[in-house]
């Protein structure tokens, strides 16, 4: 019997708690943090705020406004570009003539992973989170038991990030995930996914074994990051069924699958490897085959152009600062510290860029008559690997930290080497670092699109 109050939510006051103020300066902090560089985060919070401090229709009328500012910016066209080169990647060719349209996927209800050392424990997080049952392989007992370990501190991070969501994850379950040292145990597997180190003559052993125990149809695929899929291929009996399946590292994260076909490469086994992709929730795209494919062969310059800016005067975090409010997730120096200082070094002793086989008199500062920087090969020969020794180009906690902070030895050490070289140190401004870092990595785009290694600008964004 007594009279109803206003329903409406519009007609409603703004209930007006005691800190306002405080809790929206904290939240919009939050909110840059986590949204560097993007507008429509910022905007979402400006509109917020519209809400609590006017009444309803002028709070939709700002909200309409902001709205529009997004609309037409140069952000939501790059999103909608993005959104839909996502959706073209997924319809690949390669030069020979094969396509999406004509080749059709073998089904993969078994894989096996070779190597547990950071990227294979990821690979095998990724393979039991699709519910494809794996057999994960190691050298010897040792490195079995240290990757067993690791792989399910992983899974049960996971697990407990999707019973938040009410999933449930099962990999205690011998017949879903198996650990061995015995190669005779991938006789049955569907695919398997080499994940050692990079090194040519320990890959193609593994791929000569492969190709002996291996059922006939079985996918081979190799993880490496930058080495000749032809030239793995060549130490199998099977050379159609070998393909490159690069992940990112961490691979249980990161949504991009690079996959390298060879030469023989089958377009069966091109299939196969994107729905892989599919299956494992990640971005597939398919490129042809040279040294660093198309991610990596990217990444080369551009890590080479912030290290040139550290000779010159800069310093790693003040160049992290500057990519990551343009937008990145993550700065070329953290980035090389995550993934480890030693993967590259190792790679450029293999070139003949550093180390013993390098012809004696070469100029510190020069190969094959370009400019180089033997940083990073100093900073591995003081043992500085990054994140798991707890040094590289920042300092971490310890051995395997997260939080990177400045260091002053290395601060210490850029000057040394400075004047060791003779290099006059400048100021370089925000603007030198951001132009230099990415006309690097589109100039190397325009050289991979002009070569064909990538069939569309969208195969590289």
């Amino acid at each position: 019997g007594q009279p109803l109050g206003p329903r409406r939510l519009s007609l409603k006051p703004v209930p007006k708690p005691p800190n306002t103020e405080a809790f929206l300066r904290e939240a919009v902090v939050k909110v840059k943090r986590q949204a560097r560089g993007c507008l429509a985060p910022e905007l979402c919070f400006q509109a917020v705020r519209a809400a609590t401090e006017m009444p309803f229709a002028e709070g939709v009328r700002r909200e309409r406004e902001l709205f529009r500012v997004l609309l037409a910016s140069g952000q939501a066209r790059a999103l909608q570009y993005a959104f839909f080169a996502e959706r073209a990647v997924r319809r690949w060719a390669t030069p020979a003539g094969a396509s999406w349209s004509s080749a059709a996927p073998q089904p993969v209800r078994t894989a096996a992973v070779i190597g547990l050392g950071t990227m294979g424990r990821g690979i095998v997080t990724s393979l039991v989170k699709a519910n494809i049952p794996v057999v994960a392989l190691e050298q010897n007992l040792e490195y079995l038991n240290t990757g067993r370990k690791a792989v399910m501190l992983l899974l049960e991070r996971e697990a407990m990030k999707m019973e938040r969501g009410a999933q449930t994850l099962d990999f205690h379950n011998p017949a879903r995930l198996q650990f061995t040292v015995d190669f005779d145990l991938l006789r049955d597997v569907d695919l398997v996914i080499e994940a050692v180190f990079e090194n040519m003559a320990l890959k193609k052993e593994i791929f000569h074994k492969l190709s002996r125990i291996c059922k006939p149809g079985a996918l081979l695929c190799t993880n490496t990051s930058a080495l000749n899929i032809d030239e793995i291929a060549s130490a199998t009996s099977r050379p159609q069924q070998v393909i490159g399946t690069h992940f990112f590292s961490p691979a249980h994260v990161m949504r991009l699958l690079e996959i390298i076909y060879g030469r023989h490469t089958s377009p069966t086994a091109i299939a196969t490897a994107m729905q892989l992709a599919k299956a494992l929730n990640k971005v597939g795209v398919v490129v042809g085959n040279c040294f660093g494919f198309v991610g990596n062969r990217m990444m080369f310059p551009y890590v080479q152009q912030a290290v040139f800016l550290l000779e010159e005067g800069s310093r790693p975090e003040a160049v992290d600062q500057v990519l990551e409010d343009f937008g990145f997730k993550i700065g070329p120096f953290r980035m090389s510290d995550l993934a480890g200082l030693d993967v590259g070094w190792r790679s450029r002793k293999d070139q003949g860029l550093t180390g013993p086989s390098l012809p004696a008199g070469t100029p510190a500062r020069q190969r094959h008559g370009q400019r180089y920087s033997p940083l990073p090969d100093l900073l591995c020969e003081h043992g500085r690997f990054g994140q798991k020794t707890g040094r590289g180009w920042y300092q971490y906690e310890k051995a395997g930290g997260r939080t990177a902070t400045p260091d002053p030895w290395l601060h210490k050490f850029l000057s040394q080497y400075r004047d060791t070289h003779r290099i006059t140190t400048r100021f370089i401004d925000q603007e030198e670092v951001l132009e230099r870092c990415l006309f690097s990595l589109i100039n190397e785009g325009f050289a991979i699109l002009a070569e064909g290694i990538a069939s569309g600008p969208e195969h590289l964004d």
